[in-house]
């Protein structure tokens, strides 16, 4: 059973800078996709950026330049680098396992973690 636990999450002021990271398990071989998603009040679980095993990534329009993805393929590690944060970016931030290709469509996520929260300030 595939596993992902997230940490990292907390308050940053607008303009800083903030690091989450995703830890998985349970794979039983090393073609896998590992996704952030996140879920603002009132608003539905978009897509932010995913990697794959292959190190291929895919961006929201929304984060793109701003947010780096990456993964330690060795410790089955994902990170996600958030930079230049807005206050827009005020979300519970999940991490979520998929197969290849690279993809941010919610439906093609089985397995999340529980979710941690990112609050920027003004």
């Amino acid at each position: 059973q595939v596993q992902v636990v997230e940490s990292g999450g907390g308050l940053v002021q607008a303009g800083g800078s903030l690091r989450l990271t995703c830890t998985a398990s349970g794979y039983t071989d090393n073609f896998y996709t590992l996704g952030w998603f996140r879920q603002a009040p009132g608003k539905a679980r978009e897509g932010v950026a995913a990697i794959d095993s292959d190190g291929k990534t895919l961006y929201a329009d929304s984060v793109q330049a701003r947010f780096t993805i990456s993964l330690d393929n060795a410790r089955k590690t994902l990170y996600l680098q958030m930079d230049k944060v807005k206050t827009e970016d005020t979300a519970m931030y999940y991490c979520g396992s998929s197969n290849p290709p690279v993809t941010i469509r919610e439906p093609d996520y089985g397995y999340w973690g529980q979710g941690i929260q990112v609050t920027v300030s003004a």
